[in-house]
């Protein structure tokens, strides 16, 4: 969709305009959905927090300074929202120690790109809730470990730590299917 299109929906829902807020959220309520799902796990869940984030959308438009695109403020409130919504499921992270600090920022193994698109899923689904927001924060959203630490409230080696023990439990449960 042309910018000019979105500047236009984004000052109609200003307004007020209930058609131009059903375009906003046919554009992003699919990929938002997705987001949910990724981190939350749980379809009802999801679908719970993407509603609830769309109304905070809806609620806070007039505070969205096009400083970035509007599509990356959409998903920075679902991704805040899945993150409350997974602490209040009592998400604790493992502080490491520093030297733990150094693990390397590398993707998911090569052997593993072999296996089935689905099998994946249902691997990262099976993941403890802490492993999985950190893979699907970092993998999967494109957040380096610096704004992941910033989000989850947690350190940046305690993020790479996380994405570490992630990756390794995920490369194990896909070998052993």
């Amino acid at each position: 969709m042309v910018d000019s299109q979105q500047d236009q929906i984004i000052q109609m829902c200003l307004k007020g305009d209930r058609r131009a807020q059903q375009q906003l959220y046919q554009l992003y309520c699919k990929a938002m959905y997705n987001v949910c799902l990724r981190m939350i796990n749980d379809p009802w869940e999801a679908e719970d927090v993407m509603q609830i984030s769309f109304v905070d959308i809806f609620t806070k438009l007039h505070t969205f300074q096009a400083k970035s695109t509007i599509g990356a403020w959409i998903k920075r409130i679902v991704v805040n929202n899945c993150i409350n919504q997974l602490r209040k499921r009592k998400l604790f992270f493992t502080e490491m120690e520093d030297n733990l600090g150094n693990i390397p920022d590398e993707v998911i193994p090569t052997e593993v790109s072999s296996f089935q698109v689905e099998n994946v899923k249902k691997c990262i689904a099976g993941l403890p809730d802490g492993f999985r927001t950190v893979l699907s924060l970092y993998l999967l959203e494109g957040y380096d470990h610096k704004e992941i630490a910033e989000i989850l409230h947690i350190s940046e080696s305690t993020s790479k730590s996380q994405y570490h023990r992630a990756k390794n439990k995920l490369k194990e449960m896909l070998q052993a299917n």
